[in-house]
């Protein structure tokens, strides 16, 4: 390496390190108009002061459900006084009381007591606001489906949903975030029939549209020339097994990180290499942690067995969990959809079909998930 090629101490490859940050939203939102339209059409009733439809965000992981509702709910936040959008994560508020205190929270800019007030009396002083304020109040439900493995999601949706019954006059559209619709079997009856959500779906990105999106971030996140057509295409390839956007933009930063450890100006296929051993992991098993109990119940059957029939590993799976076919068969669904097994048909079998279940990764690596899911 010569010396113009050699980074100095106090230089760096990153012009705005906040654009490769899981959380930042960015201008350029593009191959998600129809989503953010669908979206937009929901919530337009609120802009008149009406109850707007309600949503269901429903797309893998790393598709751009959340920032398609954050860059809607900045929109609405800059056009509409009138409405007040709140995004709760139901992964860190996952009972009914700490959603209200996040709602609570956004509409008086203060947190409520954490002990001695019962749920009903911070509900009511939500309610007596919005009345009083003649204001929308607009609820993103952030993996919504935590809410349903800790078992208050019927108890949160029904409060939101049935308030205008109890108290004449308030106006809450519910939004729900979630991987996979199955998810929401938990649900009642008493909650699906107000709920009857515009479901919006968000389909895996394909090669191109990771190329599009991750030039963007290299374009704002790093200086010029530090990732070369040949490294973007190389992490491009990476980011297409999962369809995963995050992945690409926390192994952009990483290879970031491994270029300037060297004192390197640009970042190598090594770099990237080296970034994807570390984070693949880390990206699988974050995946892994967001499966109900009995999803992780049945890959982990499928990672010790390596390879096995669909009908002896339903026999497995029903005597672990006394869970019935259709759920079973759900489920298998999910976790290919998920890209964390393949459950190919084959010509064997008595009636001429069986499925064939096997992991997409490295057993090994998926029970070592598990473990610490």
């Amino acid at each position: 390496m010569t010396g113009n090629d050699m980074l100095l101490w106090d230089e760096t490859l990153f012009k705005d390190l906040s654009v490769l940050e899981p959380d930042y939203l960015p201008d350029y939102f593009p191959h998600r108009d129809t989503q953010l339209n669908a979206l937009r059409f929901a919530l337009r009733p609120a802009l008149r002061g009406m109850r707007p439809l309600n949503c269901l965000m429903v797309g893998p992981p790393g598709t751009g459900k959340t920032s398609a509702v954050m860059k809607v709910f900045r929109e609405v936040e800059a056009h509409a006084p009138n409405v007040m959008p709140v995004k709760v994560n139901c992964q860190i508020d996952s009972t009914r009381f700490a959603v209200i205190s996040r709602i609570y929270k956004k509409l008086f800019g203060i947190s409520p007591p954490t002990s001695g007030v019962a749920f009903r009396k911070l509900f009511e002083n939500v309610v007596d606001f919005l009345v009083s304020s003649e204001k929308v109040l607009l609820v993103a439900l952030d993996d919504l489906n935590y809410l349903c493995y800790e078992g208050h999601a019927n108890e949160v949706m029904y409060s939101l949903l049935r308030a205008h019954e109890q108290y004449p006059g308030v106006r809450i559209g519910v939004i729900g975030i979630v991987n996979d619709a199955s998810d929401l079997y938990r649900l009642d009856a008493r909650v699906n029939s107000v709920f009857l959500p515009e479901e919006i779906n968000f389909p895996r990105y394909g090669y191109a549209e990771i190329l599009d999106i991750l030039r963007d971030r290299v374009k704002y996140g790093f200086y010029p020339k530090v990732v070369s057509d040949e490294v973007l295409e190389m992490v491009v390839s990476y980011v297409e097994k999962t369809g995963d956007l995050r992945v690409g933009i926390d192994l952009l930063k990483r290879s970031g990180f491994n270029a300037e450890r060297r004192g390197s100006r640009t970042i190598s296929s090594v770099d990237v290499e080296k970034a994807y051993e570390a984070s693949k992991l880390l990206h699988l098993c974050r995946g892994i942690s967001l499966l109900s109990d009995p999803e992780k119940q049945l890959l982990e059957l499928i990672a010790g067995k390596g390879e096995i029939q669909a009908g002896e590993l339903y026999r497995s799976f029903h005597e672990l969990t006394q869970l019935g076919y259709t759920r079973f068969y759900g489920m298998v669904n999910k976790l290919q959809s998920l890209n964390y097994v393949d459950a190919d048909f084959t010509g064997k079998g008595q009636r001429g079909r069986t499925r064939i279940i096997k992991t997409k990764f490295e057993a090994e690596d998926i029970l070592n998930c598990l473990e610490k899911a």
